[in-house]
This record gives structure tokens, sequence and C-alpha cells, in this order.
């Protein structure tokens, strides 16, 4: 990893010296600031779960809380004329009520050449294919936690493969970074036995392709597959595969191609070797029609774990998130409207058995997702990195879990919309309704399915006369008995403008 920092710092310089002068020069141009201040407060059992949740892990958790932050960015795309773009940003947030006092949300460094760009930093990124203000979120990297530094190589937007009249492109990235919640997790599993890990390494990578040109011919088809994994690091509390403990202090295995290409063994797998590392993934499949005033889509984000639900083992896939997004033509009322379900009850079954002599039969079921035997959960300080509706460690003390790493609500049937409208140019507004019913995990399920519904009503003001400015007020709401019930209320005030916009 070392190596790999060394050999980013000297791409990066000789990108940015490209043009040396005039790339400098460039660097003061089109540079942005924004800031606001939010506070929230309410009563019951925890903050509204649209308050807390699909907020890149500054939401709040509990109720009456207060939060103010700041930001300066230049985008890569102010160089969008010029073959090489730079691009960068500061994004800090302070305030009380959260899980910390005081986070670097942000700092980036972006380099771009044609259509390919060297990210290296913490970023905020949204979920491939979703809608970010209406959508409950990818399923395997979503916009639930906080963003990871990372290194990034990428390439930003579709791009077109000559020679195919347009009809032909595609996207890709290949990632990897660290994670930043060592404190957050030798804290959530203080006073216990728990399990929990430190300096763990992050991996993901992605292909995207795209089939249609809208200019001539309104259907597109968008398809591809999106992996991640947690590896290395040390791990506390780790046990063996009969539940021996290993250390206290226990080396992780795993190494950059081990990540990319899923090998070797964890340190806990005893006779069971499995791939090192928590690996995860999603196929992804969008059919666009975008017609002059008005467009349709449907999409899927199917979830895997491993081979089971990666190559339909156990048959045609029974999990994943459907949904469908409609923009309307122009009008005062609604302009965009998104549906959604979310399945992941079956999970290939209840049962997993690994081959024995007396038994040779592998059965590769009861995924349980989002669940890893060394690494705890796909989480990221406290919430989940993929879809919250499969809810974090962060709600677990309210469900009796207290300083556990894992998931216990998993297996989920859940329907959700969202819609937006923008009445005027100053006004626009949005509403989020969830309705979801969970069984917990195979490991540890619910006598009862537990219930909830989840209600976000928001509408943001940006007076004519004050620009820059903008007010947005919103209202929350849960019930039922999966997250308790509760209500709260939400003021932001938020600002933003140009340091210096080149005409």
């Amino acid at each position: 990893m070392r190596k790999l920092k060394y050999i980013t710092a000297i791409l990066c310089l000789l990108l940015v010296s490209q043009g040396s002068e005039a790339q400098v020069d460039r660097l003061g141009e089109d540079v942005q600031y924004g800031g606001s201040i939010s506070g929230s407060f309410g009563g019951g059992d925890n903050a509204p779960f649209w308050f807390t949740n699909n907020r890149y892990g500054l939401g709040p958790v509990e109720n009456n809380t207060f939060q103010a932050r700041a930001y300066i960015k230049r985008d890569a795309e102010a160089d969008s004329l010029r073959s090489w773009r730079v691009g960068y940003g500061a994004d800090i947030a302070a305030g009380y009520g959260g899980e910390s006092a005081f986070n670097i949300q942000q700092m980036y460094l972006d380099a771009q050449w044609e259509m390919i760009r060297l990210s290296i930093g913490q970023k905020e990124r949204p979920s491939e294919l979703k809608n970010v203000e209406l959508s409950t979120g990818g399923m395997t990297l979503g916009v639930n936690a906080r963003p990871l530094p990372q290194i990034r190589l990428e390439m930003p937007e579709f791009w077109t493969v000559p020679g195919t009249r347009g009809l032909f492109s595609f996207k890709a990235h290949i990632a990897y970074g660290i994670y930043t919640d060592n404190v957050w997790q030798r804290h959530w599993a203080s006073g216990t036995n728990n399990l929990y890990t430190k300096n763990s390494l992050f991996h993901s990578k992605a292909l995207l392709l795209r089939l249609g040109n809208e200019k001539k011919f309104p259907l597109m088809l968008t398809f591809g597959l999106e992996v991640a994994c947690q590896f290395g690091g040390r791990g506390y509390n780790q046990r063996g595969y009969r539940g021996e403990v290993l250390g206290q202090d226990v080396k992780l295995g795993g190494n950059i191609l081990k990540a990319f290409f899923p090998s070797g063994g964890d340190v806990n797998d005893d006779d069971f070797s499995n791939a090192s590392g928590n690996h995860i993934g999603s196929w992804h499949l969008r059919l666009d029609w975008k017609d002059k005033r008005w467009s349709v889509a449907a999409y899927m984000d199917h979830l895997f774990e491993d081979h089971s639900q990666m190559f339909m083992q156990y048959g045609f896939w029974k999990d994943m998130l459907l949904g469908v997004e409609v923009n309307l033509p122009r009008n005062r009322f609604v302009s965009t409207v998104v549906y959604e379900h979310l399945g992941t009850m079956n999970q290939s079954g209840p049962i997993y058995h690994d081959a024995t002599v007396e038994n040779p039969s592998q059965i590769s079921a009861n995924d349980d997702y989002y669940n890893h035997h060394v690494y705890g959960a796909w989480q990221h300080g406290g919430f989940v990195m993929g879809n919250p509706l499969i809810l974090s460690p962060m709600y677990n003390e309210y469900q009796g879990y207290p300083g556990m790493l894992n998931i216990y609500f998993s297996r989920v049937n859940a329907h959700h919309v969202g819609l937006k409208g923008n009445p005027s140019r100053y006004f626009s507004w949005r509403a989020l309704y969830t309705y979801e019913k969970n069984l917990g995990t195979y490991y540890y399920p619910v006598m009862d399915p537990l219930k909830g519904h989840f209600l976000l009503l928001e509408a943001t003001y940006a007076p004519k006369k004050l620009r820059g400015l903008s007010f947005t007020a919103a209202y929350g709401h849960n019930h039922g008995s999966l997250l308790g019930r509760s209500n709260g209320a939400m003021l932001t005030v938020a600002w933003d403008g140009w340091i210096y916009k080149y005409d």
C-alpha cells in the first residue's frame, strides 16, 4: 500500500504539471464556496429514519442536534473544453448530537486527461444509476456512510466507443482506500468482548456498458457489474471456526491483488477456506426511454456476496432492488416520481453447509447480507455502506444488541415512494415514504415480522433577492415495531457562491 501511495503521488504531480503555468493559473478560477447550518429536534426513540439515512454518514441518529458545515471546491468539469482538467475540494462539518463533534467530510484532488481521471482523497460519490434525492440507495455502495479516503482511477462519464455510431459506450473505475472508523469501532465495542477491526483497507471496481443513442432513438439499455471488498488491517476479539479466541490483536490477511482477484483465506477459516476479505457486489440493469418532454426508466440492483447469488446457483435471482423513475413534462406540481421495491428475504435459503467427508454436498446458502465473520458488517462508522433499509449497526443498541458490529435485520420486504416538485424557480419540495417488513436474519430471526413506516416531507425556498441563500424545512416521522415511534423537525439555512468565476 505504501508503494501505491508513492506511485500515485508521482502520477498526480505529472498530471498537474502538464501545461504547467496555464494549469496553475486555472486553479484559482471557477472556485465555489458554500455552507449550511442545520438543527433538528423532536421526540421518540430516535431521529426520523430519513433524517438519519442517505446523508453520507452525517445524519443524526438521536433527536435534538445541531450541525454547521462549510466547503470550498473547484469542479474538474470547469475545464470541460480542455484536455487536461483539475478539480479539488474540502468540506468540514461540526456540531453536537451526532456521532462525532468534528468531521473532515471531503478532501480531494481530481486530475483528468480526456476521459481518464485520477481522484485522490475523500469524496462523496452518488450511487450508480439511481436518483440520489428520491431512491433508497445502492445495494453495494450507496450514499449512507461517510466517504472513504481512496485512490481512484475512473472514467467519470460514459465514453462512446469510436466506430459504433454512438450506439455503444461504457464507464469504469478501480479504487483502493482505507477505513477511518478505528476510534468509533473501538468505542462502540468498549467494555465488551465484541469483535472490531482497525486499519482495514477498501477496494472497489465497476464496469457499466450502455447500448443506444438517445439522439437517434429514445431507448437505451445500461448494464454492468460493481464489486467491492474490505480486507487487511488488524482484528480484535477474533474467533476461530470452532469459537476459540484467536487473540486480542490478530493480523488479518489479504493484499491488493487478492482483493482484486478474490483468493486466499481469512485467519479463522480453519479447514473451510473462503476468499480473504469481505467481498460484496451488484449486478446493475437499467432501461431508459427519453422523450423530449418526459422520460421513464426501470432498473434493477441485484446484491450478491458469493457465487450462489452472483451466478444464479439456486435458480433465478429472488433478491434485488427494483425501481421505476418517471420524469414528467414540466408542470407546477410534480416533476419526478420514483417507486422502489426491495426484497432480500431469500438470501439463497436458510442453510449453509461446507462439504465434508461425511456429507460432500456443498450448500452455499444463508448469504447473511452485509455480515462477515471477520469484519462484522459492511459498514463505516456505524452506517451500512449500501442500502439503509438493511438496518445499520448504529441501531443495534436500540434493538438490544449494544456494542455489536453485526447486522441483525437484513431480511427485508419494503415498498418505497419518492416524489419531487419544482413549482417555481425559487421553491422546491420532496416527499419520501417507506413501508418495511423485516424478519431479522436466519441466524437471529424474529418471531413476528417487525414493521416500520418512515416519512419525510421537505420544502426548500431560495429567495430571488437573496441569491445563493436557501431555507429548508423538513418533517420526519417513524411508526411501527421496527424502530418505534418518533416525530421530528429539521431546519436548514444554506448558502453558496463563487470566490472567483471565470467568464
